[in-house]
């Protein structure tokens, strides 16, 4: 097997496989991505087993093969290496790297290639087509709200459902969730809801264009993902999940209007004094006005009072930081509303005017 590649190329499609794989065991075949040298293409392959990846980049051979190699020490190899081509040659289980542009040489050793896990194929499977800047902007309002407490696997995902002609993502703890929808291109037929890993949204979020489409299929257990010449798969989390339409309220008493820079930036002031164990502050509306207070610490407690638009009775309200700082940081709009009925109901932040996407947070017990 002998075939010289492009340093650059090369490197950014291992810097994927790299994300994939999830052990630097160097006597592991999971710690290997495949290489398939053919027709002057070179197919990449790496996966944990849980989750796949594959892709192509073009290659001038000299000789047909399939090997495996350790992929970290071959992306370090890359790293070091000046832009140019490299020349791959393997013989036996030995692979010669010798980049073209200086004078030295690398030599790994490789795994038999039949050791390499077979991939479930994506060629017949229904896929369907969603604008890729709506799936990232999806991933972005879902992903960080969802769980990461193994005994509860059925919220470790991000919850994919077909609603008439939308796609529904959602996302929870138990504590909040986080809700988006957007319309699917016409003629998509149905396809079974499904909970996905966080490991594979976050790949998509990361390595997807901006423009064009990504071609999503939910087939029983599996995920599968295709965009330009990417593929990804991934198995799906087992369970149910929560039946999320009960904790989304049908209406509610009280609103108020925030600017959302306001709200950003007394909230980063006030988190300075904010107990990492437990973060919770304190929101009290009144007429024309918000107050947050950190909650009283050995340390001490931050106080900063912003304009609202808001002319009903005071109230406070106790919420943890985090379940209003981190949709602030994905929210694109200017203004925000707050909506409720009372201080241990369910708060409803959403943008200004309304879009297609909102954030639930529960209150935590006043103190």
């Amino acid at each position: 097997m002998k075939f010289t590649f492009d340093r650059d190329s090369m490197l950014r499609e291992i810097s994927i496989a790299q994300e994939i794989i999830s052990t630097k065991n160097a006597l592991s075949i999971l710690s290997n991505v495949l290489f398939i040298a053919e027709n002057n293409t070179l197919i990449i392959k790496a996966t944990d087993i849980k989750v796949n990846f594959e892709t192509k980049i073009p290659i001038d051979i000299e000789e047909e093969g399939t090997t495996t190699v350790f992929c970290d020490k071959f992306i370090s190899i890359l790293n070091s290496l000046p832009s140019g081509d490299i020349e791959f040659d393997q013989k036996d289980i030995i692979v010669t790297i010798r980049p073209i542009s200086i004078k030295g040489q690398f030599k790994l050793k490789s795994m038999a290639s039949d050791k390499f896990p077979e991939f479930t194929s994506s060629e017949n499977v229904p896929y369907f087509d969603i604008p890729a800047e709506d799936f990232k902007n999806m991933i972005t309002q879902t992903i960080f709200a969802l769980s990461d407490d193994e005994s509860r696997l059925n919220m470790n995902g991000v919850f994919f459902e077909k609603n008439e002609d939308n796609l529904n993502m959602v996302s929870t703890d138990g504590r909040r969730l986080a809700y988006i929808s957007k319309p699917l291109c016409q003629g998509v037929n149905s396809f079974p809801s499904a909970t996905v890993p966080p490991k594979i949204l976050n790949i998509i979020l990361k390595r997807a264009p901006s423009e064009g489409f990504v071609s999503v299929s939910i087939v029983e257990k599996m995920i599968f993902i295709k965009f330009g010449s990417y593929k990804f798969t991934s198995v799906l989390i087992d369970g149910m999940f929560p039946n999320y339409r009960r904790v989304i309220p049908e209406s509610q008493t009280y609103n108020f209007q925030v600017e959302k820079a306001d709200l950003q930036n007394a909230l980063k002031r006030v988190g300075l004094l904010v107990d990492k164990k437990s973060p919770r502050i304190y929101l009290e509306v009144s007429p024309g006005k918000l107050t947050i207070t950190s909650q009283e610490t050995e340390i001490g407690t931050a106080k900063e009072e912003i304009p609202c638009r808001y002319d009903d009775e005071e109230i406070v309200i106790a919420v943890n930081y985090v379940h209003i700082d981190e949709p602030l940081k994905v929210m694109n709009s200017e203004k925000l509303t707050f909506e409720f009925t009372g201080n241990l109901k369910a708060i409803t932040l959403r943008p200004e005017p309304a879009e297609d996407y909102f954030h639930i947070i529960m209150p935590m017990q006043m103190e």
